[in-house]
């Protein structure tokens, strides 16, 4: 690899820098597709008692779609870079309630620049139904 060269992350790369991380394991974030041509990057988790807003209530909490969302697109710009970033900022808007389903996140890259990457991250249901948008911005700056 030459002096500058970036090497893109994998599905395989990602789902083990997910897998070593006690958050992201209690998050239990799964790969479906890494793509690094498109810039996407998308992610799978089930509902679990520990993430609903009240008990019985089969209702997310929103801090946990917050956390999906900047996980997803933090390892869709990490994917575009090589390696997982630091988060500077993000926001999410709760368009609706996330109930009974699973959740997959849908992330694209707008920007993977020297210094900053931003990711833009959709989450649906598992029929398809859009039910939180956000951003996230990230920074790409080596730490060397």
């Amino acid at each position: 690899m030459s002096k500058g060269e970036v090497i893109t992350l994998t599905a395989t790369d990602i789902q083990k820098m997910l897998d070593a991380s006690p958050f992201n394991l209690f998050l239990g974030l799964t790969v479906m597709n890494a793509d690094p041509v498109k810039q996407e990057v998308t992610m799978r988790t089930a509902m679990r008692p520990e993430f609903e807003r009240r008990p019985g209530s089969k209702q997310w909490h929103g801090g946990v779609i917050a956390s999906v969302i900047d996980t997803v697109g933090d390892f869709a710009v990490g994917m575009m870079v090589g390696r997982g970033l630091p988060t500077v900022n993000f926001r999410v808007d709760y368009l609706k309630p996330a109930v009974d389903t699973a959740l997959v996140a849908v992330s694209r890259v707008r920007r993977a620049g020297k210094s900053v990457g931003v990711a833009d991250v959709d989450i649906f249901d598992e029929r398809g139904s859009l039910l939180a948008v956000g951003r996230g911005t990230y920074s790409t700056l080596d730490a060397k």
